[in-house]
């Protein structure tokens, strides 16, 4: 059962990290999203603060079948260890209004990129993918993501711009419920 405050909703039971040693900030995010587009690089900044004991985690979320193949954007470029174009990905489909919704195009993106086609296409179709694309739905519903950019804090508090106003609020509440977290 989770509790309300008007900021963030409490956990109750909360869940445990998935990443060994440290609790975690979970982004929910989705790239056809423009309120995520604009979180994103606030994120970044913010995992930059945060305390050694806690670590960002990306969370592409699955609201319906057409944002699966954004999904396996994110973790194809996670697998290749190409995280630094995670946003540029934002700016290819908001600043310069590319499609990136299908899997061809999103292949096709990504060797303009520099990544060799057939080696994203494998990773892109692989396993590991489609498990963390299919471990990415089980949290979005564990943690009843109903919009997006959202937030998990140390698996007990979720917030979102939308619950305190603004982008920057909801940073501040982010750091408020890490330090709260942090000093137990």
């Amino acid at each position: 059962l989770a509790q309300q405050n008007p900021q963030y909703i409490t956990l109750d039971p909360g869940f445990t990290s998935e990443t060994a040693g440290k609790k975690e900030v979970l982004e929910f995010f989705s790239y056809a999203c423009s309120h995520c587009a604009v979180m994103a690089p606030m994120s970044e900044e913010l995992a930059k603060t945060l305390p050694d004991s806690f670590t960002l985690v990306n969370v592409p979320v699955q609201f319906n079948a057409s944002m699966v193949p954004m999904q396996h954007l994110y973790y194809s470029l996670v697998a290749l260890d190409r995280k630094d174009l995670h946003l540029k990905v934002f700016d290819a489909i908001h600043k310069e209004k590319q499609r990136l919704f299908t899997r061809d195009d999103i292949v096709d993106w990504a060797a303009k990129q520099g990544i060799d086609k057939q080696e994203f296409s494998a990773t892109y179709d692989s396993f590991g993918v489609a498990a963390k694309v299919k471990r990415a739905a089980e949290l979005g519903i564990q943690y009843q993501i109903h919009s997006a950019p959202s937030y998990a804090v140390a698996g007990k508090y979720v917030t979102s711009p939308g619950m305190t106003g603004t982008y920057e609020s909801a940073i501040t509440l982010i750091k408020e419920l890490v330090a709260k977290e942090a000093a137990q």
